[in-house]
């Protein structure tokens, strides 16, 4: 490996010898083709594309920050996995406040999720009773792009105050990851703020062949165990022009993690990349 450091930037790339140069390969000519076809659909050109638009807002969500809009985000992925090309809007200049929720797949077709408002987690941790290490979750989802240029707030001081690293008299517990791409395949993030998370801000866990760029991942120095992107067992991912400053790892790389790339990382506050 080769890690290389700046006062302001830290960029590692795995370069250590591999035999995986098929897999490599088609990583590459993933991400090569991916960024200009039917992935890129950042351009939204529905007039050229048989695309399916389904807007949150039309399915009951308030976009307030204090009415429970997880039923809406519900109704409206069940509409866009079971539609061919779709995009699942979420709009902007609106706050959304959603308990855990878990979109599942496969689905039918290429998806897209455009997250341009703000999303906000509930900070009552009874709601979290059935899952305690979740907020967001995709999974067994093939062919998703998520971007949009919103935000992400997990809202995580609530955590925090009572994780046992900040009270050494408190109970250590679970807390939730924000968001969570699991067993996901030809998977593209970009162009998204995650920020105070529970714990994690992002995990890539169990996933092939992914492409995460232009984040900005953010929480305080002080904040307990908020690792910025965390990636577990995932092979073929490249992570690029991001900005992640928390209270743990910037990236952490553990067990099962192959063909994995970080470049042009602006890294600090935090613990590295590691």
């Amino acid at each position: 490996s080769n890690l290389q450091e700046d006062p302001l930037i830290t960029t590692y790339v795995d370069d250590s010898p591999s035999n995986d140069d098929a897999d490599t390969l088609l990583f590459k000519n993933f991400i090569n083709q991916n960024t200009n076809n039917i992935l890129s659909l950042d351009k939204f050109d529905a007039t050229s594309r048989s695309l399916e638009i389904v807007n949150v807002n039309d399915y009951g969500a308030k976009g307030n920050g204090y009415t429970d809009d997880t039923q809406a985000f519900k109704k409206a992925w069940e509409v866009v996995c079971s539609s061919g090309e779709a995009i699942f809007v979420v709009p902007e200049d609106n706050n959304y406040l959603l308990k855990p929720i878990r979109f599942s797949g496969p689905c039918k077709s290429n998806i897209t999720v455009q997250i341009s408002g703000s999303l906000e987690a509930s900070d009552d941790r009874s709601d979290y009773s059935e899952d305690q290490r979740h907020w967001l979750i995709f999974h067994n989802v093939q062919k998703l792009l998520v971007n949009g240029g919103g935000t992400i707030n997990g809202k995580g001081s609530i955590w925090w105050k009572n994780s046992c690293k900040r009270n050494k008299k408190k109970p250590c517990k679970d807390a939730p990851t924000a968001l969570t791409f699991d067993n996901c395949e030809d998977l593209i993030v970009e162009n998204l703020k995650i920020e105070n998370a529970q714990q994690i801000h992002v995990s890539f866990q169990d996933s092939i062949n992914v492409k995460a760029s232009d984040l900005n991942v953010s929480s305080p120095e002080d904040s307990p165990n908020t690792d910025g992107i965390h990636v577990t067992n995932t092979q073929n991912i490249k992570i690029s022009s991001s900005i992640i400053g928390t209270g743990d790892d910037c990236i952490s790389i553990v067990h099962g993690s192959k063909n994995v790339e970080a470049t042009n990382i602006t890294c600090g506050p935090g613990h590295g990349i590691r």
